[in-house]
Parts: structure tokens; C-alpha cells; sequence
């Protein structure tokens, strides 16, 4: 059994287009709430917040519904092309909105902006899960770790061709003092990956083909489910592996609250705290994002050779001590410095031991005709927490200190460590081959 290398990097454009919006929207819609618009952090946190909310209805409804959909596309590329084509309609929207307010400020125009943030949110909402759950709607369970290695890579392609563009088209010396900053151009150019990406997929990608063969190979290794039908259809988990999820999606929550503290909140917080501008944060972010980006195969690996458990807890420690170090950092120097970069470095390492493992230990539970409702689950325990951590994150530094943003997110990822102490299943680890038998797993 093989893993299909080119039709995984396929299957996860998808994701690239996805990665690359969010990482757009994380770090450039706070700056025009707060600079544009000129909200405090509490109001600004809890617009950011607002994908998370939705998204707590919007990914498990639709991860649902994907499971039950029949087209001759497939289930899951129909949600796909048509939330790609309504979220690029109204992503470029939001920037003459954002320029207009600028010329003439309007409390009309502050409305408009908030009314076509909620629909691009509702249109991303309508084709994450679907996206997600095609990798394995095509993978077997026991190649999912590493499959998801791929998709992740994929994902931070998508992060890092944005942080790029960020960092050439708006450094320092372009945007520093300036009372307004133009985005349009960026937006323009995150629309363009997120359509070439799709269309790609779309053109390559025969979806109900491969499920298809998936489903075949699966039926032949009955050995592969844990869950169990109770005769009319309906998944029903055994009770150990009922507690195992739910620790597994609490632990879920808590590691995305301390992560996207720092994402939501870094760009602000360097620009109040260190002086620096969007630049000099989205080097930062770039660095991690590389970080991530050189681990994602050599972590799926690993996980092959140690479990995903274990995988998973070596990431969290990591973090939580990253987070640490960038409290001391930032609170120490006034300029980005090459010990950050080592240490964001580390953060992507970490967040990809994390990342690369707790899908597919999600998606280990269920069923095959399942895999959208439990791509749902997993989304549910990551948006509840990002709902959460905008608005308390930005509250504590509004109201404490700045400062408190790396403590905070190093106590949370810390705490789902013993979260996943009580987790007991979910780790499928292949049996480690030797020499070059290792490399029979991977297909061109």
C-alpha cells in the first residue's frame, strides 16, 4: 500500500487557497478594524471572531450535508467551486469599502464593510469542510498522518506565497507613517491563488473515481474501523473510544486557543510593543510558516515511527516553551532579531507535529461515510476555541497589558497537553520499515 504523492499535493490546492485567504484575513483585517475604522481591540476582537462563530454552525452543517451529497462531480467539489467563486466576489469588496471609508467616513460605509466581511465568512464557511475531508475520502486510514503531512504542506505553500507577497509589496519603509495603507493590490493577488488553485484541482482531481477505489480497499480491511453500525446506518461509538474524542477535541480547543491568540493578535502587537509594521511581523510569520513547511514530511515520519500521540505532546511542549521565549523576546528588544527568527522557526516545527497528526486521529474514529461529520467535530472543537480567544486575548491586553498575549497562549497550549494524557485512541501508527523500504510508502 502506497501513498500517491502527486494526486495528495492535487487534492490539497484546495487547501492552499484556503490557507492563504486565512492568513491574509488574520493579518490584515485587524489593521484596517483599528486603523481604518479605528476600533478599540475588544469591538475589533469580536468582528475577528465572527468566522469562528459562524463557523461553528457553517463547517459541521456542511460536512454533514457533503457526506450526502451525489453529483457527478462528487460530494465534496461542488462545495468547493462554488464557495471559492462567491468568497473571491466578495474578498475584493472589502478593500473599496476600506479605501472609500478612508476618503469619506460614513457610518453606512462601516456597515457595508461588516455586512460583506459576514458573507465572504458564510462563503468560506460553505467549502472548508468539503475541502478538508477529500484527503481522506481518497487516503487509507493508515496513510492519513502522512497524507495530511502533504495537505499541511500545501496549506503553508498557500501561507507563505501570501507572507511573501505581504512582505515586498508593504515593508517598513513603504508603509511606515503612512496614514492610510492600500490593500487592494494584495487582495487581488490572494484571489488569483485561490482561483488558480481550485481550477487546478478541479481539471486533475476525478473525485467520485477515487473514492470510489478508496472505498473498495477499505472494505477489504474491516480491522481499519473502530466505530461500529448499529444496523440502521448510524455510527455508534464504543464508550473508551467516545472518552478518547472527546479529550482529543477538548485538547483540540485548547492548543487553538493559544495558537490563534498569537496569529490573530501578532501584527498588532509587534506594531504596539516593538514598533515594528505589518512587515516586520509578516517576516516573522514567514519564518514559522517555513519552519512548518521543512517539518510537515520529516513529522509525518515520525509520527509513522512513534505515534501520532506521542508526535502530538513533542509539539505541544515545544510551543508552549516558544511562546515563552517570544514573551522575553519582544518584551526585551525594540527590533525583529535573529533569535526570534530561530524561534519562530520553532513554533512551525511545532505546530506541525500538532497539525499533521490530530485530523486524521479525528477521522480514525469514524466510518468512511462519516468523514465529513467528523471533519465537522474536528472544526467544531478548533472554531469553538477561536471564537473564544479573539475577543479574550484582546480583552486582557487591552485591559492588563499588551505584554500578556505570549503568556497566555503558552498557558493553553500547555494545558492541552494533559488533556492528551487521557487520550486512547486515534494512533494508528504503521509498523516503521527499514533502509530503503521506507521509501516503498511514497509514490510519485
Amino acid at each position: 500500500m502506497k501513498l500517491n504523492n502527486k494526486r495528495t499535493i492535487l487534492v490539497g490546492l484546495a487547501f492552499l487557497s484556503i490557507c492563504a485567504f486565512w492568513q491574509m484575513y488574520d493579518n490584515v483585517v485587524p489593521l484596517i478594524l483599528t486603523k481604518t475604522f479605528h476600533l478599540n481591540e475588544t469591538y475589533s476582537g469580536a468582528i475577528m471572531a465572527a468566522d469562528n462563530v459562524l463557523a461553528l454552525f457553517l463547517l459541521p452543517f456542511f460536512g454533514t450535508l457533503s457526506d450526502r451529497t451525489n453529483t457527478g462531480m462528487g460530494k465534496r467539489t461542488p462545495y468547493i467551486l462554488a464557495g471559492t467563486a462567491a468568497a473571491v466576489v466578495f474578498l475584493n469588496i472589502l478593500p473599496l469599502l476600506d479605501n472609500g471609508y478612508y476618503k469619506a467616513p460614513g457610518a453606512g460605509k462601516m456597515v457595508a464593510f461588516i455586512i460583506i466581511l459576514g458573507l465572504l465568512l458564510i462563503a468560506m464557511g460553505t467549502y472548508r469542510s468539503p475541502a478538508v475531508a477529500l484527503m481522506p475520502d481518497v487516503t487509507p486510514k493508515p496513510l492519513r498522518s502522512r497524507a495530511n503531512a502533504i495537505i499541511n504542506l500545501m496549506g503553508a505553500v498557500g501561507g507563505i506565497m501570501y507572507l511573501a507577497v505581504a512582505a515586498v509589496m508593504y515593508p517598513n519603509s513603504k508603509v511606515l507613517g503612512l496614514e492610510h495603507v492600500n490593500y487592494h493590490p494584495l487582495f487581488l493577488v490572494v484571489s488569483g491563488i485561490m482561483i488558480i488553485s481550485v481550477a487546478v484541482l478541479y481539471v486533475t482531481i476525478r473525485e467520485p473515481e477515487l473514492v470510489r477505489e478508496n472505498q473498495e480497499l477499505e472494505a477489504a480491511h474491516p480491522e481499519w474501523n473502530l466505530a461500529e453500525d448499529d444496523g440502521s446506518g448510524n455510527e455508534v461509538l464504543p464508550e473508551d473510544v467516545r472518552k478518547s474524542l472527546g479529550f482529543l477535541l477538548a485538547s483540540i480547543a485548547l492548543w487553538f486557543i493559544g495558537y490563534n491568540g498569537i496569529t490573530t493578535w501578532f501584527t498588532t502587537y509587534v506594531d504596539r510593543v516593538m514598533g515594528q509594521g505589518l512587515g516586520g511581523a509578516s517576516t516573522c510569520l514567514l519564518i514559522a510558516t517555513a519552519g512548518a513547511i521543512v517539518s510537515y514530511i520529516p513529522i509525518g515520519q515520525l509520527a509513522s515511527h512513534i505515534g501520532r500521540k506521542k508526535t502530538i505532546q513533542i509539539g505541544i511542549v515545544l510551543l508552549a516553551a516558544c511562546f515563552l521565549s517570544g514573551f522575553f523576546l519582544t518584551t526585551t528588544f525594540h527590533s525583529i532579531n535573529a533569535i526570534m527568527f530561530v524561534v519562530f522557526a520553532l513554533v512551525g516545527f511545532a505546530w506541525a507535529a500538532i497539525n499533521v497528526n490530530s485530523l486524521p486521529m479525528v477521522v480514525e474514529m469514524c466510518r468512511g461515510s462519516d468523514i465529513g461529520k467528523f471533519t465537522g467535530y474536528y472544526y467544531t472543537a478548533s472554531m469553538a476555541a477561536q471564537v473564544v480567544t479573539p475577543i479574550l486575548a484582546g480583552f486582557l491586553m487591552r485591559n492588563v497589558s499588551y505584554k500578556i498575549l505570549f503568556p497566555y497562549a503558552a498557558l493553553f497550549v500547555a494545558l492541552s497537553f494533559v488533556t492528551m494524557l487521557m487520550v486512547r485512541h486515534g494512533d494508528a501508527a504503521p509498523e516503521a520499515k527499514k533502509g530503503l523500504e521506507a521509501f516503498e510508502d511514497m509514490e510519485d
